[in-house]
């Protein structure tokens, strides 16, 4: 794993990170020189893993795991992470899931649960982190998608919750900016992660490319590096912002009559391609 040195020293907490875009961004801070937390809830094998790369490239690294629809088990995640690394310059809150149904057949319990792991962990999460962000004058990153700024069928609570993201954001950045803490979120588009193969078996990442205007999808390692830029000195004065990193996706306009034949998502129930 070649170092570089732009988050040398800093101490890093990803959540969701054993698979896809979490794992890629804690990735990419140990590449850049920083001490890592990576915390999982199912993705085990994927967050060992990782952990495993990084430490044999001279990085420090460890895995936690944390059930995130339950609240006493993310105010541990908090207290191991700052233990494990000394305390915390950057917390990146990525984990989040979905479940993507027709609006009539959502269920009580599906929306608190999206609603449990997507906002109110995360949110109590910065809370028990917050006194060691305003220590070391750190940063957060929240992640949302694109599915905060543009609907979709079947995602009528999954895009409330990114789109609270959004609004969470730029209201935390304001209040924690006189703490010396910066606050910004990425909307990442489609991205090719793992899941998707696995849920899908004829996804053909080069067919979507051709729906997005700049002609690809996403790696991981795209959004890994959004999220490195606003957690560095280089975006010292980016604050409350979403940075939309979507290929030009939300900047096209069409005009198909794909709409009207389709009442869930080409992929099929359940699924959602780039989170």
């Amino acid at each position: 794993m070649e170092q570089n040195s732009r988050m040398k020293g800093k101490r890093v907490l990803v959540t969701g990170s054993g698979t896809g875009i979490g794992r890629a961004v804690a990735s990419e801070f140990a590449r850049e020189g920083a001490a890592v937390a990576l915390h999982y809830s199912h993705s085990e094998q994927g967050a060992v893993s990782a952990v495993r790369e990084i430490q044999q490239s001279g990085g420090k690294a460890t895995a936690f795991r944390a059930d995130f629809t339950k609240l006493e088990e993310t105010k541990q995640l908090a207290e191991k992470s700052i233990e494990f690394l000394g305390g915390l310059d950057v917390l990146v809150n990525n984990a989040s899931i979905t479940m993507n149904l027709p609006f009539e057949e959502v269920t009580p319990e599906q929306f608190d649960t999206l609603y449990n792991v997507n906002i109110r962990s995360p949110f109590f999460l910065t809370q028990a982190v917050l006194p060691a962000l305003v220590s070391s004058s750190g940063a957060i990153v929240n992640v949302s998608s694109i599915h905060a700024f543009e609907g979709y069928p079947g995602h009528s609570v999954y895009a409330g919750t990114k789109g609270s993201i959004v609004a969470y954001t730029r209201q935390l950045a304001i209040e924690l900016a006189l703490k010396g803490v910066r606050v910004n979120a990425v909307a990442p588009g489609s991205v090719a992660v793992e899941s998707h193969y696995e849920l899908e078996p004829n996804y053909d990442p080069k067919a979507n490319g051709r729906l997005i205007p700049c002609g690809f999808e996403a790696k991981p390692q795209d959004i890994a590096r959004t999220v490195i830029f606003l957690a560095s000195e280089d975006a010292r004065y980016v604050v409350g912002q979403t940075l939309v990193v979507d290929g030009g996706t939300t900047s096209w306009l069409p005009f198909s009559d794909a709409f009207r034949s389709h009442s869930a998502t080409p992929f099929g129930r359940g699924y959602v391609p780039g989170l």
